[in-house]
């Protein structure tokens, strides 16, 4: 990379699914040099994510800094109205403008690369890449001239998930791999533009997290080695940039969420089945468009529960004014539940606790907040999985109140909160562009 003008500019690095404590851990162990370095002149804090703890949810509050309530998204999947079918929000889903859509952003040109949540891709004043999840690398470019450099370089928007579910080392092979591909991205993209923010998102963290968090979490397990040493390559990529940035330059790096071992999963509508609050049809598995009449609620992943209310569902039951008990009832159940004495849930929250906005009407009616180790699905398997076979399935989870937030720029104290949460970066970025 090649360092020229002399107007401060922005970068923002984005570490997909990484926890506080990983960051602090590994810096001070020698894994993560670069940062370790970097965090002697800066502010480094532990950050809370959105609820639903999802990175489609906390992304899209990280890039417009407005709560669900607001940007209207609430998972990877939704509920399309009058009907039980199936939506999948994309970018153009958003209800709240990406910072680099503000109207007072006209003069500034903004490098975005492997965003989660922003396919396809939007015309912007500069060049988007959309991450996770897109289907097109052509419809997740713009502009499009930036298409054939691309693909030539082999660009990947992610791993190939499905090779962990084959062998752990396979998918430690196509991590690194994918890392270099985007590492070389960046380099042309940093040269190319005369860029005033630079945004770029490690996802393959959040990979490596879900599939081997059980490796870092133990010294003897035969990829230990490989995890630390992936973190050590995101860790090159940081000091590349670090490097490049110019006296006067900006640079925030976050998570969206944290992770941690699954110790259980917990099949939230297995248990509102179980206790007669959704009634199902006779097919195989859970389908919504198998909800018969008589449930009163049913549940998405993570832990969104939706009450089943007559004139908003077509075979809704619950009558108007039934719902704050039926919502009673329901938290009640779930802050009742433990395995071996410990309580699986945290905190349920009502909607109108935790959102506002003009989107809200379109929020689950209770979210569910897990304690440590258990982890939340909407599956109807056996109510409790205990931990899961490490060599097939996933070890790691989100966490909801461990991200990481570090900022290096001018008043760095002043600007960043004693207590961040993920809608608070673009008031950061709005205080260190001024």
């Amino acid at each position: 990379m090649t360092n020229s003008g002399v107007k401060s500019r922005t970068v923002i690095i984005g570490i997909d699914g990484v926890p506080f404590r990983l960051m602090d851990t590994l810096s001070k162990e020698g894994v993560l040099p670069n940062f370790a370095e970097l965090r002697k002149d800066g502010v480094f804090r532990k950050m809370a994510s959105s609820i639903p703890e999802i990175s489609s949810v906390s992304w899209s509050s990280i890039i417009t800094g407005k709560n669900p309530g607001e940007h209207g998204i609430y998972g990877f999947t939704d509920i399309i109205p009058d009907t039980y079918d199936l939506a999948f929000p994309n970018f153009s889903d958003l209800k709240s403008p990406a910072f680099w859509q503000f109207g007072n952003t006209d003069d500034k040109k903004y490098v975005i690369i492997n965003v989660p949540s922003t396919y396809p891709a939007q015309e912007i004043n500069g060049f988007l890449v959309s991450g996770f999840v897109a289907i097109d690398l052509e419809k997740a470019t713009y502009p499009k001239s930036y298409l054939p450099e691309l693909t030539k370089m082999g660009y990947r928007i992610d791993v190939d998930s499905s090779k962990g579910h084959e062998s752990k080392a396979l998918l430690l092979d196509d991590l690194f791999l994918v890392h270099e591909i985007r590492t070389r991205a960046i380099r042309k993209l940093w040269d190319d533009i005369d860029w005033d923010v630079f945004m770029i998102v490690f996802t393959g963290s959040d990979r490596i997290g879900h599939f081997l968090w059980d490796a870092y979490e133990d010294p003897n397990h035969e990829h230990h080695q490989r995890f630390l040493d992936y973190f050590s390559e995101i860790d090159k990529t940081i000091g590349e940039i670090a490097s490049s940035l110019e006296e006067g330059d900006n640079l925030i790096m976050c998570s969206d969420h944290g992770m941690e071992l699954t110790e259980h999963n917990i099949n939230v509508n297995k248990i509102l089945k179980e206790n007669g609050f959704l009634n199902l049809g006779n097919g195989p598995s859970l389908q919504y468009n198998n909800i018969i009449e008589g449930s009163r609620a049913f549940a998405m992943d993570p832990g969104r529960i939706y009450i089943n209310r007559v004139g908003k569902y077509p075979r809704g039951s619950v009558q108007p004014g039934e719902d704050k008990q039926v919502i009673d009832e329901i938290i009640d159940l779930f802050m009742g539940l433990e395995i071996n004495g410990k309580k699986i849930i945290k905190t349920a929250y009502r909607k109108e606790e935790i959102y506002k906005g003009s989107q809200i009407g379109n929020a689950p009616d209770i979210i569910l907040l897990s304690n440590k180790g258990f982890n939340l699905k909407a599956s109807l398997s056996e109510l409790f999985e205990p931990k899961p076979n490490a060599s097939k399935a996933l070890t790691g989870k989100h966490s909801q109140d461990d991200a990481f937030l570090f900022v290096k720029g001018n008043d760095n104290n002043v600007i960043v909160p004693q207590k961040p949460k993920v809608e608070d970066i673009v008031g950061i970025l709005n205080k260190l562009n001024r």
